[in-house]
């Protein structure tokens, strides 16, 4: 499914479609805005909600999430940001814990545009190569691994429960712009 900004009637009816027209008629999603704005808007909050819920899915903490742009060490700007607490992970395999985190975004985007964006995820992508490079491996076990661990997301998103609390954090992030790790966590409980 292609989005042209421009297509005001697909983007009523693609929200619709996904059930989340509530997302754009969030206060922060402003009238004024262009069409094109307050999708990039609703598809960053989708974003970042789908990195949080992954991370409390899988048992990570949450400082805060966050849809206010913001300048990156680079000084590339970012549109968002989902902000784990320091401290000890439980899991059996923190790098594909980061790596199925960092993929939850452009999967959980994905889900209401229609298809994937790379450009958007780009910084995603690269910290998901750099991880898995450390795998070792061809180039090609490399993709293949990329792309089990893309499908590995797809599937933990599959869930309508975990569906319902990247819709719900998302809506949040609309009214608030950002929101603590325990409201994620509440948003969560509450959905599943």
């Amino acid at each position: 499914m292609s989005l042209e900004p421009d297509e005001s009637d697909h983007f009523e009816e693609l929200t619709l479609q996904h059930g989340a027209s509530e997302l754009t008629d969030a206060p922060s999603v402003s009238t004024t805005a262009t069409q094109a704005d307050r999708l990039q808007l609703v598809a960053t909050a989708i974003h970042e909600a789908g990195h949080a819920v992954m991370a409390i899915l899988l048992g990570r903490s949450i400082q805060k999430v966050t849809i206010a742009p913001g300048k990156l060490i680079s000084g590339d700007t970012r549109l968002g940001i989902c902000e784990m607490k320091k401290g000890r992970r439980a899991s059996k395999d923190a790098v594909e814990d980061d790596v199925l985190i960092l993929l939850a975004g452009m999967v959980a985007e994905a889900r209401f545009t229609g298809q994937y964006c790379h450009e958007g995820a780009s910084q995603d992508l690269r910290a998901v190569k750099r991880l898995l490079q450390n795998r070792g491996g061809s180039d090609r076990q490399l993709a293949r691994l990329q792309r089990r661990m893309l499908d590995k997301t797809e599937y933990l998103f599959d869930d309508e429960g975990t569906a319902r609390a990247v819709q719900s954090v998302a809506r949040e992030l609309l009214l608030r712009t950002t929101i603590s790790g325990r409201a994620v966590r509440h948003l969560f409980d509450e959905a599943s």
